[in-house]
């Protein structure tokens, strides 16, 4: 595919059309781990939705429609498909809450940014100093970090509030990107993208689920946080495939697909085309990595890295089904 002129076309091996753009990717995205998924993933829905109520949030308007069609506790199993049945619950509830809270910080942040800075703030002073909550996102983002304190390390908790907070200031910066009039350049979408995807504070989660806590060397070797930057980009970015067409239709712009559309000026396809590039070499360079460091790993360690491995795995397989991006299936893929 040529990136030197204003319109590109889609071309695929023996001239192979694809009826819609689910066909698209899957024919063209390298996805090297087979499906997998958690056999408590039922009892996982059942109590994901015991908590929502719980913490009053399938009360606010939308929500409990905006849970059934983004499956929350299945996206948990397919990405943690080892865990055991209480990190699962964890992992299932942080997915649901994030949703939640994503959509409320995209749907205040994207007409008036300045309003989410009392959501924002809450999350960080609940993450950062143990302030009280005063809203039902705050009451249930304390809740989730006490069954996060409950299940791990003091050090594994506090890594997990970091990487929340992280996440917080990340939904910020996509407000203010999206304000903005002149288009958002490609890299400056991908690091707000690094940031609001939330996918690594999950990580924390899955070093919990080993027999013993990663020593600091092995938390700081180079390789380990490659690894870990590798793996949440190629997990964030293949729902972006899926999700483009919806993020198209309500002007989001914070999505790799559509990051390639406004560069090159082309098709949705071919940029589609162009982000499954960039994600087939990301996970390529997690697998040459990984090959490379395996050796030097402790059993934890490498059960870490499969922990990453299953964000990259379960993101696809949830994002080619999901209701929530259903428009992937409609879409035209020339």
């Amino acid at each position: 595919m040529s990136t030197t002129h204003e319109e590109l076309t889609v071309t695929t091996p023996g001239g192979i059309r694809h009826s819609n753009l689910r066909e698209l990717i899957d024919a063209h995205l390298y996805m090297p781990y087979p499906f997998r998924r958690n056999r408590y993933e039922s009892e996982a829905a059942a109590g994901t939705d015991v908590w929502l109520r719980r913490c009053g949030l399938t009360e606010e308007p939308g929500v409990a429609e905006m849970i059934a069609y983004t499956r929350p506790a299945e996206l948990a199993s397919y990405t943690s498909p080892a865990v055991n049945p209480g990190i699962l619950q964890i992992v299932a509830n942080q997915i649901a809450y994030q949703f939640v809270f994503d959509d409320r910080a995209e749907d205040v942040g994207r007409r008036r940014p300045h309003r989410l800075l009392p959501m924002l703030c809450e999350s960080i002073g609940i993450l950062r100093d143990d302030e009280p909550p005063t809203t039902p996102l705050g009451a249930a983002l304390a809740d989730l970090y006490g069954q996060v304190r409950e299940t791990c390390t003091p050090a594994q908790a506090a890594r997990w509030a970091s990487l929340s907070r992280e996440y917080v200031h990340g939904l910020l910066y996509e407000a203010v990107a999206q304000a903005g009039s002149s288009p958002i350049r490609t890299g400056l979408c991908t690091s707000i993208r690094s940031l609001t995807a939330g996918v690594e504070p999950f990580y924390p989660l899955h070093e919990a689920a080993e027999q013993e806590e990663l020593t600091p060397d092995e938390l700081n070797h180079p390789a380990m946080r490659r690894l870990a930057r590798l793996s949440a980009d190629a997990a964030v970015w293949i729902p972006d495939l899926f999700s483009a067409v919806k993020e198209q239709r309500t002007g989001g712009m914070i999505n790799l697909a559509l990051a390639y559309e406004r560069r090159y000026r082309c098709s949705l396809p071919a940029a589609v085309l162009l982000a499954i590039r960039k994600i087939n070499r990301t996970i390529c360079a997690f697998e040459k990595l990984r090959a490379q460091v395996e050796p030097e790993l402790s059993p934890s360690a490498l059960g870490c890295v499969d922990g990453m491995v299953g964000w990259m795995r379960g993101c696809y397989y949830w994002s080619r089904t999901v209701p929530r991006y259903a428009d992937a299936l409609a879409a035209p893929a020339v």
